[in-house]
């Protein structure tokens, strides 16, 4: 938004003048639904003489005091800054202001449960929104200690980074006014304020403890809304929490940094987690009040343990600026996924990290919009739209070949040393390579140079050459980059022959070499019978694109199933989607691969992932003559996976649900209908709420409901989470007027909160209802720059990616993007890559259409 950027220039330049000392900050939650009230005083050096900023997004500015002289607010205070000039070597700055609630996830935000009535209010700082409840220097590297005073309704329990202290009882001003209390918190340490936290409200906490290795008990809680404490299983929170603490202070040698540790299950969330110091919230996803797969249940440990490895990794040592971004988010994702398969019982943690993260990470690496690990970082903008899969899952997955490349003792050992170097300050990227390079005795400079500071993915292809009776006469690994990306790089990876025996694909030798170079000769299998499938990076230790063989990728078609190994299984499931997505193998292959294979898949991410690419395919990929046939054939075989499915089982559910989500005819819907009234029974499923809702959903968007039966649905649901299923099911309906009242909500309005938003824009291109988007595509394009200008960060990416009309995935669309970028070239750079990448989406599917086509 205008006057809310910050760039990284200016940021330096505050940083050679400004030293940061304290906050104090005094917040008065009691002034209704609209306002609070926020008074903050700021200790700092500062060069003499020189002027510089402090940030602050607020509705009033009533006072502002530097070193007890006034300024007027308003001649200082314009967009998010307050100048101060004629700087003293030692300052005291104080400001009094009224700030903003928000619906929108960032800042302070607030929510009125349905089922009660009752308000709960959440921080949420990352990346630049502490200046939108107290005057802050915000950048990472201008760290302070931070004392908070809130006043509240005394009924509220009120948390925040240190633990909560005793509060003050206030008397009630009269009969009708509610009592209020103030909570006086003691100092944090010294921490970044995006990592300061403010949550309040009427929550239900337990609390328990544990003993640190520096024989400190650390005391534990967990927290959550009154409506939906019965279902938040705090002792299995608790259980993860503990194996966590035991894991990484063993392996970083450094006792658990904060006071105590809380985690907080919060409303309308945007993202899985944030790790505020010592207050770490999640989204309420991870409350299961119906059930879910056993891939979210095991990303909701991973994600407890990632925002756990950030006290060290983030919290305690913190990056100088968001170009080193990465390295925050990278390590914490590595960290958290060793930990998950060493230290609990989802032992098969990498396959999932495969599955999930390393397909996010490749098509991330694909876009135009791709960047080196270590990102160029300009300004605050730049950071919104670097929350990307380079940031979290390309980087993990180079942490994990460099853990391999040094050794996972040598690199543990660096980090250990790391952190008690640079504890409570700001360091950048060379800092921990030097670490690393002292533990290990191996130079880094080189290998971060290719793997940090270029872009793009490699491809690693077999060549093969047989004699008559099958016999390897030469075999080599051809690698290749893109021509945009071109950097060939160096790769540990093993090759793992697999061969049909009864009825199973079993691997019978394997090797592992370093492959660089365009080509690397691996004549130690020359003389060795070929087998039905030879799959390159076995046991995934390299960070590429796999091709299987023409022979490989038939077996695979055949049998993946028989493949006993769920990581191998999971590699070739992510070799032959990328054949696809390349246009090297037809999509309408990959559909037969998936529908003969994925009954038998064990991993849950594995099918979650497998499903939603199988749905891809069906709906953008096969070519457009096809199109209908194959959506139909989908949802039939997904049907008759449900109905072979074990009962009660993971792979039930998904298959229940992917079905409901394809399903393209009269007959299927219809299907859909009796499964939610129950007229259709498959063993062991349960129509639970959430289910209930997914199959209203479908449909919804099949246009056999109406928005009175979806209101009747909210209304024996009337939940936060109801609320957001309601949204998605009225804009999936079919019809102009149905489009047209959902386009109007989001876009001719601004008052819907995050979450319906977001729910809202995936109903609105459900790809059943793909004959309604055309109709949108201009008006697409005319609201992009009105909302980029006049909505936070957070609504606009929501608008900006979610009603973009994907599902047309035609030339028109493309054209159409292709103006609007032409036309535009001036326009906000991250408001242009969020375009860039819809338009390479289209360009992609075109191509792979024009392959299956053939």
């Amino acid at each position: 938004m205008p006057g809310e950027n910050l760039t990284r220039v200016e940021a330096q330049e505050r940083r050679a003048i400004v030293d940061t000392h304290s906050y104090e900050v005094t917040l008065d939650l009691t002034r209704g639904a609209e306002v609070f009230g926020s008074r903050t005083v700021v200790r700092f050096a500062a060069t003499e003489g020189a002027s510089t900023f402090i940030d602050l997004i607020a509705r009033d500015v009533r006072e502002i005091m530097l070193n007890g002289r006034s300024i007027d607010p308003a001649t200082a205070f314009a967009d998010s800054r307050i100048a101060l000039d004629g700087l003293a070597a030692e300052n005291e700055l104080v400001i009094d202001a009224d700030c903003l609630y928000t619906n929108t996830g960032e800042g302070l935000h607030r929510f009125v449960d349905p089922v009660d009535g009752e308000v709960y209010l959440y921080s949420q700082f990352e990346v630049p929104d502490s200046r939108r409840v107290y005057a802050v220097f915000e950048q990472p590297d201008l760290k302070a200690t931070f004392q908070f005073t809130v006043t509240a309704p005394a009924a509220w329990k009120v948390v925040s980074n240190s633990p909560t202290p005793e509060p003050t009882l206030h008397q009630a001003q009269g009969p009708d006014d509610a009592a209020t209390a103030t909570w006086a918190f003691d100092p944090t340490p010294r921490i970044s304020s995006y990592i300061t936290a403010l949550i309040a409200g009427p929550y239900e906490a337990t609390f328990s403890e544990l003993t640190s290795s520096s024989g400190r008990v650390i005391p534990l809680g967990v927290y959550g809304r009154k409506s939906l404490w019965q279902h938040l299983d705090a002792d299995y929170i608790f259980e993860k929490t503990r194996q966590g603490f035991a894991y990484f202070e063993d392996k970083f040698d450094y006792p658990y940094p904060f006071a105590k540790y809380d985690q907080l299950f919060v409303p309308e969330f945007n993202a899985g987690a944030m790790e505020n110091a010592g207050a770490v919230t999640f989204t309420e996803t991870y409350v299961f009040r119906s059930k879910v797969t056993d891939a979210v249940k095991e990303r909701r440990v991973v994600t407890i343990l990632h925002e756990l490895a950030h006290m060290w990794f983030g919290d305690l040592v913190t990056m100088k600026w968001w170009n080193d971004l990465w390295l925050n988010e990278s390590f914490a994702e590595w960290a958290s996924t060793i930990a998950t398969a060493e230290a609990t019982e989802w032992t098969e943690a990498w396959t999932t990290f495969n599955a999930m993260e390393k397909t996010w990470a490749y098509r991330q690496d694909q876009l135009p919009s791709t960047h080196p690990v270590v990102a160029e970082i300009r300004d605050l903008e730049d950071v919104q739209v670097n929350f990307d899969g380079i940031t979290y899952a390309k980087g993990g997955s180079v942490l994990k070949q460099l853990a391999a490349w040094v050794g996972i003792e040598q690199f543990f050992a660096g980090v250990a040393a790391y952190f008690k170097k640079h504890e409570w300050s700001n360091t950048e990227l060379s800092d921990l390579l030097a670490e690393l390079e002292t533990t290990s005795g191996r130079e880094l400079s080189s290998w971060s140079k290719k793997w940090l500071e270029t872009a793009g993915v490699n491809t690693l292809s077999p060549e093969i050459r047989t004699d008559v009776d099958g016999g390897i006469t030469r075999f080599a690994i051809v690698q290749t980059a893109p021509a945009d990306y071109p950097t060939i790089r160096p790769h540990r990876l093993g090759v793992g022959f697999y061969d049909l025996q009864g009825d199973a694909l079993v691997r019978t030798h394997r090797i592992e070499l370093d492959v660089d170079g365009d080509l690397t000769e691996v004549p130690e299998l020359k003389g060795r019978t070929r087998p039905d499938l030879v799959l390159l990076n076995d046991d995934d230790l390299a960070y590429a694109k796999i091709r299987l063989d023409e022979q490989s990728l038939r077996t695979a078609i055949d049998h993946l199933a028989k493949i006993s190994d769920p990581l191998a299984r999971s590699l070739v499931w992510g070799a032959a989607w990328d054949q696809t997505r390349d246009a090297e193998a037809s999509a309408s292959d990959y559909i037969d691969l998936v529908l003969r294979n994925i009954g038998a898949e064990t991993e849950s991410t594995t099918v979650r992932t497998t499903l939603a690419q199988l749905q891809l395919a069906a709906n953008s990929y096969v070519a457009p003559d096809k199109r209908t046939a194959s959506r139909e054939r989908v949802a039939d075989g997904l049907w008759e996976l449900a109905q072979a499915a074990e009962a009660g089982s993971d792979s039930q559910l998904q298959f229940v649900t992917a079905f409901a989500n394809a399903a393209a005819t009269p007959a299927q819907w219809e299907t859909v209908r009796q499964v939610r009234d129950g007229e259709i029974e498959l063993d062991g499923l349960e129509i639970d709420t959430d289910l209930s809702w997914q199959l209203l959903v479908s449909l919804a968007a099949g246009g056999v409901v109406t928005t009175g039966d979806i209101d009747a649905a909210l209304a024996a649901d009337n939940t936060a989470k109801g609320g957001e299923f309601a949204a998605q099911a009225k804009a999936a309906l079919p019809g102009p007027e149905a489009k047209n009242a959902a386009w109007s909500s989001l876009i001719d309005k601004d008052d819907l909160p995050n979450t319906i938003v977001r729910s809202a824009t995936l109903g609105f291109t459900h790809p059943a209802t793909v004959g309604d988007l055309t109709a949108f595509v201009e008006r697409y394009f005319a609201m992009l720059l009105p909302v980029w200008e006049s909505r936070t960060y957070k609504i606009a990416e929501y608008l900006i990616t979610g009603l973009y009309p994907a599902p047309l995935a035609n030339r028109g669309l493309r054209d159409a993007t292709r103006a609007w970028l032409e036309a535009n070239a001036d326009a906000a750079p991250a408001l242009r890559r969020l375009v860039l990448e819809n338009l390479a989406g289209v360009e992609r599917a075109l191509s792979v259409q024009e392959r299956d086509a053939q």
